[in-house]
């Protein structure tokens, strides 16, 4: 029983983790589009900023979910 509320706050955790890895972003797109609209920067590469934001956040958040997944296993096991 101890062990099902565990990986609850781990879940928990990992939700956390994922929302604060999806703030980031929000940010960073800010940033970037901001410096569009400013011609700081060229439509083409706040597209490829855009990309590459993308992908980072994917990477993280699929760390994120393979640390959680394996840390509810390892607390599950006896």
């Amino acid at each position: 029983e101890r062990r099902k509320e565990l990986t609850k706050v781990v879940k928990r955790i990992g939700e956390d983790a994922r929302v604060a890895v999806r703030n980031c972003r929000r940010d960073a797109r800010e940033l970037l589009e901001q410096a569009g609209k400013d011609r700081e920067i060229t439509e083409d590469d706040v597209e490829q900023g855009l990309k590459k934001i993308q992908a980072v956040i994917d990477k993280a958040i699929e760390k994120i979910d393979g640390i959680a997944d394996k840390k509810q296993a390892e607390i599950m096991e006896v």
